[in-house]
């Protein structure tokens, strides 16, 4: 199993030391393990404090060429998008596509919501109540939006899937299937079970392994996710990035 890509790593632009490193260290990294390609992917515009800011995407696009340059590593530029209503909205606007090769959607805390209502029922529900036995209020609550999201968006990878925000799991998964989004198997935490994974893999759903890396050293690092991988015996044609490179719709 070699992997070709990491498509959800950080860097500065997630702002306030939060993303640890700088694109061309992102990619120096990747360069040294094999990679071939990876996409910086920093946390969506209405997260509070590690959000990137739309007037520095100029300045992410300049790095990135940059990068390409000294590097010789294929880097796409995305957004790790985050869930801010109960409609299923995201902070992308129509205006953002212009840029973005590639656009990863999760939940995050601390994102400014919609309105005051999502602000409690998804926010402070999600935050404050438990990750491991949701009410059956709050578990469809969050698989609908997750769903509408999908219906939405042009979602290429869920990111992280369940962290902090419990869903339907097959539900969100074949969803994700029909709309030809990848599901995260990440690098650092997977949130679903053995057997929801196996039952995700027996309906077809295409996966791909990523690092959430917030450190240059941590890009590539996705051995979580390749063990489980491994003795799950997942089918490797299921995952987009091991022996091959994905291919990414447009978003233009």
């Amino acid at each position: 199993m070699i992997l070709f890509g990491d498509y959800h790593t950080h860097t500065k632009y997630s702002r306030h030391n939060h993303g640890k490193g700088s694109v061309l260290e992102n990619a120096s990294v990747a360069l040294n393990k094999g990679l071939k390609q990876i996409a910086i992917t920093d946390h969506g515009f209405n997260h509070m404090c590690y959000g990137v800011r739309r007037k520095d995407i100029p300045s992410v696009k300049e790095d990135i060429l940059n990068a390409k340059e000294v590097t010789g590593v294929d880097i796409l530029l995305g957004v790790e998008a985050n869930l801010i209503s109960s409609d299923g909205d995201v902070d992308v606007v129509e205006q953002d596509f212009e840029f973005l090769d590639i656009l990863l959607m999760g939940y995050h805390k601390l994102v400014k919501m919609t309105n005051k209502r999502d602000y409690f029922d998804l926010l402070l529900a999600n935050n404050l109540g438990s990750p491991y036995a949701p009410s059956k209020e709050r578990l469809n609550r969050n698989t609908t939006a997750f769903l509408k999201a999908l219906d939405k968006y042009p979602i290429d990878i869920i990111t992280h899937l369940n962290y902090g925000f419990p869903t339907d799991t097959l539900a969100v998964a074949r969803m994700a299937k029909e709309k030809g989004t990848l599901v995260e198997l990440n690098g650092k935490r997977i949130n679903f079970t053995d057997q929801e994974l196996e039952i995700m893999a027996s309906e077809g759903v295409k996966f791909i392994v990523n690092s959430d890396a917030h450190s240059p050293e941590r890009v590539g690092e996705c051995n979580n996710a390749l063990n489980i991988i491994f003795r799950l015996g997942i089918p490797l044609s299921q995952v987009v990035n091991i022996d091959k490179l994905p291919k990414f719709a447009p978003k233009r």
